[in-house]
């Protein structure tokens, strides 16, 4: 062991540098990073963009052209940008990750660059099987041409060419279609997805003779009055997302160094729908599903936009989200905001008919922002019992702003409430009841009150004394009946005179019985924590209406059993006209009470029933 431990340490051995197999590669990039083979021509265009931004830095006179030609599924894309030497070639062209817009005397101008990853020509691997490169330098005129050509077997050459090879400083890049591939570099399709990715590019691109970029932007250019732009900016709308908008708002963040629009949409969408946005960078579409754009209550608009200030991700398909994000979508909200309240204090009649489709969005917005809350008072909708109204009509009209927090509980109320001059607001909409709770902060002095059945049961007429003694019989018997499923009867007078009963609880009593009904299902150990979480047992009512002339006929029965099978079928009517859903036990009753007066109603048209 000695002799083990006093031999000299062996020399650590030499480093060693990555094996990338290119393939494998190419198979990583096409199925992870890009979402589609069609951003081999992005990134030919940009990497053209790139070169003629480099040398117009130190030429600001330089040409500006890009072309592309496809043919016999072949692509060849010339440039008149700043072009390679072959110490270029070998460093850029044939290190992975490696970037020229990092190269020396280019980082400080980065910010003008579109691509940065140096990842760009490989995407053409998904489209090509051979690359080949002809460039000649702009920094270095006394060199000669260069051509690189690479495989996707991930071997490549370099050689240096005669002079008249080519003669002008710029780039060639020549695409040979792997097999299936053929049709990304026919001529249609590179037109097409030319102009969608480049048609706000600040250089000269065409295709063939074809014209690809189409500058000023439909929101940079001049138009004859804001009818005719109104008009222009529609139709670039339905040219690119297929939709005729309602509006169109204007996106200029010259901080951001954003210039756009967004666009209304003519119809109602869910929150929940994450809205796609196309975002361009210093001209480049970089994606047209930029979900994180704007905040999440602007559901309700499609942005089309240009951005010199905002980060890609590597597959620059998406946004970096950073601070610069945050501020550029608080500020797009801002926006949005900001022409909310420019229509409500200057164009009613367009604000009337956003707000008909789009309510829910800016009702979202009010809930966070107390001055939208105040601005939108006048305009916004709620259901209420005098009809369609706005929480400031609403709140004029009555002294106490009722709400409930479910629809059904609305529905419950909102007959008998509008008959007493109970004002209520339906909160069982998204939103809504807590913009009711909201309207003291932004309206000083008005009292909201959650309605109750306590409420609404005192807002009835009581009945005679003399008369509900004479009915004591009828009311025992009923209310015998319904105890077990948690309810109470009560007699009132109340308008209208058609509604025979009323079905009134609460959440405390829907709590209750929820209870109740848990404790019976568990075994003792559960029932006896159950049981000591009984408080003051609130129950449900069932509100018998002692001016409708079927509960006078029923209120005047001798028959126990009939009364009782009447009663259930009183409550049973009571919880459909309600829209309450009905629990098992309910179904089962109204299937019970139905089958009785059948039975009742029939039974003396029956000898042998009548014998027996």
């Amino acid at each position: 062991m000695d002799s083990q431990t006093s031999q000299p340490s062996q020399a650590s051995p030499p480093p060693r540098s990555f094996q990338v197999d290119l393939r494998g590669l190419v198979d990583l990039l096409s199925h992870h990073l890009y979402s589609s083979p069609k951003v081999y021509l992005r990134e030919l265009l940009q990497n053209a963009v790139d070169a003629i931004t480099a040398r117009r830095a130190g030429e600001p006179d330089a040409p500006a052209r890009v072309r592309l030609y496809a043919e016999d599924g072949t692509l060849r894309v010339e440039d008149s940008g700043i072009g390679l030497t072959e110490a270029d070639v070998h460093s850029l062209l044939a290190t992975i990750g490696r970037s020229s817009k990092r190269a020396d005397g280019l980082e400080s101008a980065r910010s003008d660059f579109l691509g940065r990853f140096g990842i760009g020509l490989l995407a053409c691997f998904l489209v090509a099987e051979r690359i080949r490169v002809v460039s000649r330098s702009a920094r270095t005129p006394g060199a000669p041409p260069v051509e690189w050509t690479a495989s996707d077997d991930g071997s490549y050459r370099v050689r240096t060419l005669p002079e008249d090879a080519r003669t002008e400083p710029g780039t060639t890049v020549y695409l040979e279609a792997r097999p299936g591939a053929a049709d990304w570099l026919a001529a249609e399709r590179v037109l097409s997805l030319a102009r969608d990715f480049g048609s706000l590019l600040p250089y000269d691109v065409r295709v063939g003779d074809e014209a690809v970029t189409d500058l000023p932007a439909p929101w940079d250019r001049p138009y004859p009055g804001p009818a005719a732009r109104r008009v222009a900016l529609a139709r670039h709308c339905h040219d690119l997302f297929g939709f005729t908008p309602l509006d169109s708002i204007e996106l200029d963040v010259p901080l951001a160094g954003i210039r756009g629009v967004a666009y209304v949409l003519p119809s109602a969408v869910s929150p929940a729908q994450r809205a796609g946005h196309r975002v361009h960078l210093k001209g480049m579409l970089l994606t047209e599903r930029a979900e994180e754009l704007l905040p999440d209550w602007a559901f309700f608009v499609r942005c089309v936009l240009d951005t010199d200030s905002l980060r890609p991700t590597a597959s620059r398909e998406s946004l970096y989200e950073d601070e610069t994000l945050a501020g550029v979508r608080e500020a797009l909200g801002e926006r949005i905001r900001s022409w909310l309240t420019e229509l409500a204090a200057g164009d009613p009649e367009r604000l009337g008919a956003f707000l008909a489709v789009h309510h829910l969005g800016v009702k979202s917005l009010a809930r966070h922002d107390r001055e939208m809350l105040r601005t939108m008072l006048p305009w916004l909708p709620f259901e209420t019992t005098d009809g369609p109204l706005s929480l400031e009509e609403f709140a004029r009209r009555h002294p106490v702003v009722h709400f409930t927090r479910t629809v059904e509980e609305f529905r419950q109320v909102a007959p008998i409430a509008s008959a007493q001059g109970v004002g209520v607001v339906n909160g069982g909409y998204t939103y809504d009841s807590e913009l009711v709770e909201a309207l003291p902060s932004v309206r000083p002095g008005t009292v909201v009150a959650e309605l109750d059945a306590d409420t609404v049961t005192a807002h009835l007429d009581t009945v005679d004394p003399a008369v509900e003694l004479a009915l004591s019989g009828f009311l025992s018997a009923a209310r015998a009946k319904l105890d077990p499923l948690g309810c109470d009867v009560v007699l009132r007078a109340f308008h209208p005179v058609s509604v025979p009963a009323l079905h009134l609880d609460d959440r405390a009593a829907r709590h209750e019985q929820a209870r109740a009904e848990a404790e019976e299902q568990a075994d003792d150990l559960w029932a006896g924590i159950l049981g000591s979480l009984r408080g003051s047992a609130p129950r449900a009512r069932l509100v018998l209406n002692h001016l409708n002339p079927l509960i006078r006929r029923i209120g005047s029965l001798d028959d126990r059993e009939l009364i009782g099978t009447a009663t259930e079928s009183l409550y049973g009517q009571a919880l459909l006209m309600a829209q309450r859903p009905l629990r098992p036990a309910d179904s089962a009753l109204l299937n019970r009470a139905f089958l009785g007066l059948l039975e009742w109603a029939t039974h003396d048209d029956d000898p042998e029933e009548g014998h027996r």
